[in-house]
């Protein structure tokens, strides 16, 4: 995913906050205040050579096309307007291609019933619908640009791994591309090669071929079913064993390609960010160097050395501070003469950690990694100065420091609100919050306070979308009420006067998503 605005430097849950552009994010499926229902007929009317359809003609769509793209999206969705333009071109580039296959699209706010019959949560969403069927629709994986949208249908529709009968024809496929892979199969009717050709389907931007001649199978040294992966870099070569009385394992391959598929070390540019935050690694180090200084290139042997253990549990980047990657370091609180200089990050508990040691060298970077896996060593936390008026206002000031000591304070109610200060509906309540905490003020058993949760990060728990509002009642018992109800001046007075008992909503109301998560009645931004 990129990113280009500086709200959204503070929206990501991992540190690809530093990319630029919008592909692949999705906006909270809220309807706007009326909707207008689609025509009542099933005539099937196009725009820009896209279907468009309702739910009076999303039948007959299925029953007339084969193959059905659809994309559900809002009028006023900013991702859907970009996306737009990319998905018109892919229509008219696939406008000659069959009959059986066409896209379509489907406004979301005015179409409820069919958002909720195929689980519509966010905007845009991309489903692919075959031979009729609208209770098997396949999520769209692919890349939200024209070609990629062709190619990924291609791949849905077509072949999905050439089948090779001479040497000179596997010759070519290798080499072919940077990565080939190849199923060797004794049996082309065993269900394993059907599970395979599965695989296959899905990873649309990798190029496949299979096999049961004895001679390939003996070219390349192999004596069993085997799925070969041919690459043009690193070993050149990662090999997967078939099971012989288990069978082949969709989802091991499926990881196995992903895995082999990276460099052992990455840079981290455009081009690489999605493949790096699509690996299903969790483990990230990154090694933050100037490449315009040899001092800091000569680092990378050291760090290339210790990466082959740790294949497929860390993902090994380099992270140039020369280029424009100023987002990253803001991310990781650095600047770029910080380098050269080692930081690890999980990307599912967002948690950091930071060597104790300047060296960089293969011993430094295995025994780091070692540690951080080990348990060795705690999450680095980062914590603003405690300011020296934080408490002087009705909102008072919380940071790292001193986090711990007034939110668990056994004699004080507290209410918390996790921000950042670029966002957009944090931005919105900030009057709500400060006239919460005047009409509080007085109250000495109760504090409204506020963290910058951009500059300050807690022991106790992550906070993945702004804002986020929690309560810490009084005792000792440390409990945390997450708040989530309307946002509004009335709801937080009743919510702390009834000592932090959630007020019960007007009318039940659908789940909804905006890139992440959607509070009842209030607003998220994602981290």
């Amino acid at each position: 995913m990129r990113f280009h605005s500086l709200l959204l430097l503070f929206l990501l849950t991992v540190w690809a906050w530093a990319l630029d552009g919008e592909e692949g994010r999705e906006e909270e499926a809220k309807a706007p205040e009326e909707a207008t229902p689609g025509p009542l007929s099933d005539e099937l009317l196009e725009e820009d050579d896209i279907l468009v359809l309702t739910q009076h003609n999303f039948g007959r769509a299925l029953r007339e096309h084969r193959y059905l793209l659809v994309e559900f999206y809002a009028p006023w969705c900013g991702h859907c307007r970009a996306l737009a333009p990319e998905y018109a071109k892919a229509a008219s580039l696939l406008k000659n291609e069959s009959s059986e296959l066409k896209l379509a699209k489907v406004d979301g706010p005015a179409e409820k019933e069919l958002v909720e019959e195929f689980g519509v949560t966010g905007y845009p969403v991309l489903k692919f619908f075959q031979d009729g069927d609208r209770s098997q629709a396949v999520e769209f994986t692919g890349p939200r640009k024209a070609e990629g949208i062709v190619h990924w249908l291609k791949r849905r529709l077509g072949p999905a791994a050439t089948q090779l009968e001479t040497e000179a024809e596997a010759a070519q496929l290798i080499d072919s591309q940077d990565i080939v892979i190849i199923g060797f199969f004794k049996d082309l009717q065993d269900e394993d090669v059907a599970g395979f050709l599965a695989v296959a389907k899905d990873a649309f931007d990798l190029t496949f071929g299979f096999t049961d001649r004895p001679e390939l199978f003996q070219k390349f040294g192999l004596s069993k079913d085997t799925v070969v992966l041919f690459k043009k870099f690193d070993e050149g070569r990662a090999d997967f064993p078939v099971d012989e009385e288990l069978g082949l394992d969709q989802a091991d391959l499926s990881r196995f390609l992903v895995v082999h598929s990276m460099h052992l070390v990455t840079e981290y540019n455009r081009e690489t960010s999605s493949k790096i935050f699509g690996s299903r690694i969790l483990n990230h180090l990154l090694l933050f160097i100037n490449q315009t200084l040899t001092p800091h290139k000569k680092l990378l042997t050291g760090f290339r050395e210790a990466a082959p253990p740790f294949r497929g549990e860390i993902l090994f980047v380099v992270v140039d501070v020369a280029a424009e990657n100023d987002r990253v370091l803001q991310f990781f609180g650095m600047n770029a003469t910080d380098a050269p200089t080692l930081r690890f990050i999980n990307i599912e508990t967002i948690k950091k950690y930071v060597p104790n040691t300047e060296e960089i060298t293969a011993a430094s970077v295995t025994t780091f990694c070692q540690d951080i896996l080990g348990g060795k060593i705690k999450p680095h936390l980062r914590s603003q100065e405690i300011p020296a008026d934080w408490d002087q206002k009705p909102v008072k000031v919380l940071v790292g420091k001193n986090f711990e000591q007034v939110a668990f304070d056994e004699s004080k109610n507290v209410f918390v609100k996790f921000f950042a200060p670029g966002c957009a509906h944090c931005k919105e309540m900030a009057q709500t919050w400060e006239d919460l905490a005047e009409k509080y003020k007085d109250h000495e058993d109760i504090i409204i306070a506020e963290l910058d949760s951009t500059a300050n990060e807690l022991e106790a728990f992550t906070i993945r979308g702004f804002p986020t509002l929690k309560y810490f009642p009084a005792g000792p018992e440390r409990k945390v009420i997450e708040y989530t109800s309307a946002r509004d001046l009335e709801t937080f007075s009743k919510f702390l006067d009834s000592g932090g008992v959630l007020p019960e909503p007007e009318e039940p109301e659908v789940p909804i998503l905006e890139v992440g998560t959607n509070n009842s009645k209030g607003h998220k931004d994602e981290l």
